[in-house]
């Protein structure tokens, strides 16, 4: 049978197998005809969004750009104003002889088109790129650092210091603030604006946790980017109880409660994306410090194929997770990408055929078609007893947050062997450790060997910035501490980022995982029957064709996504 339309695209690109295809077009009929053929085709993870934009331009005759390519100059962007921008999804990226080039998440919008012709004067030639993208260039591009000292100075114009200095009070003076008026500065026009600028700066920094902390003479935010912390603006003690106020209004906290600990969670819409915010408060010497963990909802329906998986270890990783029953493991330290690889596992996994329970500490993303309940150890609702209680709900599939304990580790090996798929996290170095760490919970090595089918461990790397990669030849010392087992002779050409403003001149933008995935096969099980050490087991496993991490980082060292320092400083224990 002859392919057309945006099909054939996809096809012909090498993207998909006409199998494949026919599996998408017969899940879109069953989706409705409001479900595009590209967006089944991405959420099945045989594609991703930019392999979807490509050939739809490609599709359309439409010339299609990587915005993160692209020098835009500050006059050129000038040229639409922010709200006509957002509204159409669209970026001015080059001026020539009158006509302006036009990034556009829909270049087929002739009412934008028209529109913008009209405003600017200027005959237009529409360009396609990814909607994200167009959205990250329109935070980047209008973002002006003198916002940030232009409000801060609103802020300390606009607020009577009489009312709110009151770090320089007494301690009894302090309790004498009534609640009220504390809430009513903290909902006058300056303090929102303030509080509102900082939630979106972190959004458009791309930040995964921002910081207010109070320090002796003023308050300090910090942003946590790409994993690592950067100071981004300090504000005058003096505004410090009415913002550190207005975050606790937003997220359903008590402000009267200053000692004691709380959490709380704020949604907001942000430059039409969905954001939930995690808030927690800390007492400290200089007053409360709130940190706020930044969950993208968008980022759930990111497939496994996005995550960083090299082609081997995705394969053996999908076809873990497709099996009928057995115990899949994630590990790695907090902040490594445990959860989004267990959400895009369940993700792939969610086709509706399946009765899909998870229990979390806290639920971070809402799945559709899955049933997730939050454990509340105040109800008497632990990971245990909420483990116990879903194996009455007739499940196929089990997401637990964290093994935390015997108790739990226990009931979950059961739900494994009577034919039930449990996904899990541990904290452990590699993959090989889970199991010492299991024994080490009091789980017996039989039951391990018989549950476990996979463990998958993991890292997160910095990416290497698009903007200022360049190439250079590494010393010979830094890859012997690697391990990196390559031709001292021959010429290795590595990557790196010299720094620019798109990166704030760190060299990176962005983030990669790096896996090791173990298999258990019949001589790991052997060896694990037999109490062999971690080591023993890393061994044998690698023996067997197991990328460790240090194997993984290699060849993304190699594929020029991150560098050399940057695996050092993860994945080098000495």
């Amino acid at each position: 049978m002859e392919l057309r339309g945006i099909g054939a695209t996809f096809v012909k690109q090498g993207l998909v197998t006409e199998e494949q295809l026919r599996e998408a077009q017969e899940k879109q009929a069953q989706l409705g005809p409001n479900q595009s053929l590209g967006d089944v085709l991405v959420s099945m993870g045989l594609i991703t969004e930019r392999d979807r934009v490509r050939c739809l331009s490609e599709h359309w005759g439409v010339r299609y750009v990587e915005l993160a390519d692209q020098q835009i100059e500050s006059d050129t962007v000038k040229l639409l104003s922010q709200s006509i921008a957002r509204r159409y999804k669209v970026i001015p990226i080059a001026r020539n002889n009158g006509k302006i080039t036009l990034a556009m998440a829909n270049p087929l919008d002739i009412y934008a088109i028209d529109e913008i012709r009209v405003i600017t004067g200027c005959e237009i030639e529409p360009v396609m790129a990814a909607e994200d993208d167009v959205l990250e260039a329109i935070n980047k591009a209008y973002r002006s650092e003198s916002d940030v000292s232009e409000v801060v100075s609103s802020v300390i114009k606009d607020i009577d210091e009489d009312r709110i200095d009151i770090e320089k009070r007494s301690e009894k003076e302090e309790e004498e603030v009534s609640i009220e008026q504390l809430r009513e500065l903290s909902e006058e026009a300056p303090i929102i604006k303030l509080g509102n600028l900082i939630i979106s700066r972190a959004i458009a920094d791309g930040a995964s946790d921002l910081h207010i902390e109070p320090q002796k003479n003023e308050l300090r935010v910090r942003f946590r980017i790409d994993g690592i912390m950067h100071d981004v603006m300090t504000v005058p003690k003096k505004a410090q109880a009415s913002l550190i106020s207005r975050f606790k209004i937003m997220a359903d906290m008590d402000i009267a409660e200053k000692r004691a600990p709380q959490d709380g969670r704020i949604s907001a819409r942000i430059n039409d994306r969905d954001f939930d915010f995690r808030v927690s408060t800390l007492p400290s010497v200089y007053g409360e410090k709130i940190v706020m963990r930044v969950l993208d909802k968008s980022s759930i329906h990111v497939g496994l194929n996005k995550l960083g998986f090299l082609p081997q270890t995705l394969e053996l990783f999908e076809s873990i997770i497709t099996r009928a029953y057995g115990i899949i493991l994630v590990t790695g330290p907090t902040g490594s990408g445990k959860s989004t690889s267990l959400y895009s596992a369940l993700a792939k996994l969610n086709t509706g055929e399946k009765n899909i329970l998870t229990l979390e500490d806290p639920v971070e993303y809402e799945l559709e078609g899955v049933t997730q309940t939050q454990v509340n150890p105040k109800a008497g609702l632990t990971f245990a007893s909420g483990l116990r209680t879903m194996l009455r709900q007739d499940p196929d599939i089990i997401m637990v947050g964290e093994i935390r304990d015997h108790e739990t580790a226990l009931i979950a090996m059961e739900a494994a062997l009577t034919g039930h798929l449990v996904l899990s996290t541990l904290h452990t170095n590699d993959a090989p450790g889970a199991i010492t760490r299991l024994i080490d919970m009091g789980i017996e090595p039989f039951l391990i060997a018989s549950a476990v089918i996979g463990v998958l461990a993991q890292r997160l790397l910095r990416t290497i910035c698009p903007k200022c990669k360049e190439s250079y030849t590494p010393p010979a010392d830094a890859i012997k501490r690697l391990g990196m087992k390559l031709d001292p002779n021959s010429k290795i050409t590595f990557y790196r980022g010299r720094g620019c403003p798109n990166c704030k001149n760190c060299g990176y933008k962005g983030r990669i995982g790096i896996y090791e995935l173990m298999p258990i096969t019949d001589q790991i099980r052997d060896l694990i029957l037999a109490r062999a050490s971690a080591y023993a087991i890393k061994e044998a496993a690698v023996e067997q064709g197991m990328k460790t991490l240090r194997d993984d980082a290699m060849e993304k060292i190699l594929l020029g996504h991150t560098t050399l320092e940057e695996s050092l400083r993860v994945i080098y224990t000495g």
